[in-house]
């Protein structure tokens, strides 16, 4: 136990804790709500807010007003799954302010009850449907098979509210999705659909783009969220590899004074020893002497070497009976604001989508997880804001590579899934951006400030907004884009965006690995290849618009993060990630858009990655990549040759394969690539 606690955060954030974002108005909403409310006469309406800011609460206030005033019959709340279904239990709305209370008959929450008398859940929702009660509570599951029996028309009239919004797609094999898509076509209900993370771990699209396009989005950022908080003014996200057993291992990572939820790996894993029993047990190991089981909580006691005991929540316990006693303890509403009820929580498929543990400072996982979305609903847990605690944490526990593993190709693209996540969160966590074309007509906005100079006509300026959480950046040379839709995707969806960029093993592995890589490569081509797949109903101008826009945000947050870091990985005051945008732009000449676009999105990940895995395991990384590296694809050569005859229109030439410019060379390649190809399809 006197191991020192290692951690390379690659991410690494500090706020403000302004205590904004907890402050209620005279109808007792806070800033998210009151901003979701004042869109509640919208039909379709898509609330993106992190965890704990409470959006629950936001739809009671809107299914309130629908009920009351927009003429609707009912509310149908849908959530993922029953544990979810608590957090719309009656809530005294007109103590705080409201106009009405939130009141659920007991019979209408499926997620408490088996269905009634009715013989079913199913057959509840048709019961419901019949009555003249306001709100049911059911599962996703119960809502579908409900629509499979009763079809989309025997809803008409009612308000659909699908709370963990991510669990739909697009694909036909979402049949949530697939009936949502059939509630749009019909028009006759109102959809208000709530997420943290409004992107799934399969990078399939939530919502087709038509679909898309008629909901209103209200957006609170984890910027606003966490820089308003009380207590909480740092979050740290890291990632650490560890050779042999994880349990092993666990205590570099693991502060036992600090409260923990450990995720431990699926036992499908790499990670995984088979054994997930053993396991828990080799970590309360590891932590102290084991002093048997407390008879009320059932939670595991152990006495450390500095005398505490620790108590630990088991969850993983095949025994259903131990594991419910365990998991109500951890309910127990009396001992919600009791910090001392439990010291350290290990799960394997629990406690993550809506669990609540104010206290929690450290979520460790061990192994990746292969959802983005699952990852930030564990970091969610332990950004709730708590009277003392000023810091918390994410730590990813992964395997280093091995080169005698037959799976080692699965351990690096696990590896890779790692960093496209923490590049992912960065960008999550960072302020929102607004980009603008640098030009002498531009006027300073109200409400931001830029800097101590204040505004100034000849130069690239840079203004942040305390209150909304905003930067506006002027870029020289920047596309604006033209219509509604390319402007509501700059405004409101780079991060989905960036989510497929980083996403994209192609431009991760050869942003990481390939030294000969000319950043334009990716930037240019690969995420206007991205963007193109993606928004195909966009224009070309429209499409490069929103490239250059989501390759801006990227590469600006990654500069700033660099500069705002000292190099030992811990951040300066709240403002660190604004004076680095600002010490970037004032470093280069001026901010344009060939300059952004020459900077590798992954130079700063690969130097996170180099801190935190043993140079052999790097190379052997390197090497798995560099072996299946294609020199350039026929589709690679033809945008390629499309951006060359557009250098050509723009400069009166072609571009020069002996440039010094390695972009220009490039593109000369990629002309040369596909007149080999048509001479070699020529002699056949």
């Amino acid at each position: 136990m006197t191991q020192k606690i290692q951690s390379v955060p690659s991410v690494s954030v500090s706020y403000a804790a302004n205590g904004s974002s907890t402050k209620a108005n005279a109808m007792g909403m806070r800033p998210m709500q009151e901003r979701a409310y004042e869109k509640r006469g919208e039909q379709y309406l898509l609330i993106k807010s992190p965890p704990a800011s409470g959006k629950s609460r936001a739809l009671m206030f809107i299914a309130l007003d629908k009920l009351a005033n927009q003429g609707l019959k009912q509310a149908i709340i849908v959530v993922p799954e029953r544990s979810i279904g608590a957090s719309f239990h009656d809530e005294p709305l007109t103590q705080f302010g409201f106009w009405e209370d939130w009141h659920v008959e007991p019979r209408r929450n499926l997620c408490d009850a088996a269905g009634g008398d009715n013989g079913g859940k199913v057959n509840s929702v048709e019961a419901f449907l019949k009555s003249d009660d306001k709100v049911l509570v059911c599962t996703h599951a119960t809502f579908r098979f409900a629509v499979d029996r009763f079809g989309v028309g025997a809803f008409d009239d009612r308000l659909i509210a699908v709370d963990e919004f991510h669990h739909v797609s697009s694909d036909s094999d979402n049949k949530l999705g697939h009936h949502l898509g059939a509630f749009i076509a019909r028009d006759k209900v109102h959809i208000v659909a709530m997420t943290d993370s409004y992107f799934r771990g399969d990078a399939v699209d939530v919502l087709s783009p038509q679909d898309e396009a008629k909901f209103d989005t209200v957006t609170y950022t984890y910027y606003e969220q966490l820089n308003g908080y009380r207590y909480l003014k740092h979050l740290d996200i890291g990632y650490f590899f560890y050779s042999g057993s994880y349990a092993d291992d666990i205590l570099k990572v693991l502060d036992p004074k600090q409260k923990t939820i450990i995720h431990i790996p699926s036992v499908n894993s790499r990670e995984s020893t088979k054994d997930k029993m053993r396991e828990v047990e080799h970590i309360i190991e590891e932590l102290g002497d084991w002093q048997g089981a407390d008879p009320v909580t059932g939670f595991q006691l152990v006495k450390t070497e500095d005398g505490r005991t620790l108590r630990i929540a088991d969850l993983v316990d095949d025994d259903k009976n131990k594991r419910d006693r365990v998991s109500t303890a951890l309910k127990d509403p009396t001992q919600k604001n009791n910090r001392d009820h439990v010291d350290i929580i290990i799960a394997l498929g629990m406690a993550k989508e809506g669990f609540d543990w104010i206290w929690c400072e450290h979520a460790l996982t061990v192994g990746y997880r292969s959802s983005l979305t699952e990852i930030i609903q564990i970091i969610g847990r332990a950004t709730r804001d708590a009277p003392g605690k000023t810091r918390a944490r994410f730590t990813n526990l992964i395997a280093e590579p091995d080169a005698s593993e037959e799976a080692v190709t699965e351990a690096v693209n696990d590896t890779l899934k790692a960093i496209a996540a923490s590049l992912l969160m960065e960008q999550v966590l960072a302020p929102r951006f607004e980009f603008r074309s640098k030009a002498s007509t531009n006027e300073p906005t109200d409400g931001f400030d830029y800097g101590d100079d204040g505004y100034q006509q000849d130069k690239c300026n840079v203004g942040f907004n305390e209150e909304k959480g905003k930067f506006q950046i002027e870029i020289k040379g920047l596309s604006e884009p033209k219509s509604e839709e390319a402007t509501r995707i700059c405004q409101e969806d780079l991060n989905e965006v960036i989510t497929a960029f980083v996403q994209d093993k192609t431009a991760l592995e050869r942003g990481l690995f390939d030294k000969e890589l000319v950043p334009e490569e990716l930037t240019i081509s690969r995420m206007g290849k991205i963007i193109k797949d993606k928004y195909p109903e966009l224009d070309e101008e429209d499409q490069e618009a929103v490239r250059q826009h989501a390759i801006a945000a990227l590469n600006l947050t990654q500069q700033a993060a660099h500069i705002a870091t000292s190099g030992d990985g811990e951040p300066g005051a709240n403002t660190a990630l604004i004076d680095g945008v600002r010490k970037f732009a004032m470093d280069v000449r001026e901010v344009d858009i060939d300059l952004i676009d020459r900077i590798n999105p992954f130079g700063e990940a690969y130097a996170i990655l180099a801190k935190a895995m043993s140079e052999e395991s790097l190379k052997q990384v390197a090497a798995v990549i560099g072996a299946k590296r294609v020199t350039l694809t026929p589709e690679e050569a033809r945008d390629l040759a499309k951006r060359a005859l557009k250098f050509k229109q723009e400069r009166g030439r072609l571009p020069s394969i002996t440039s010094a410019d390695a972009w220009e060379k490039r593109m000369a390649e990629g002309v040369a690539f596909l007149a080999r190809m048509k001479m070699e399809a020529a002699r056949g």
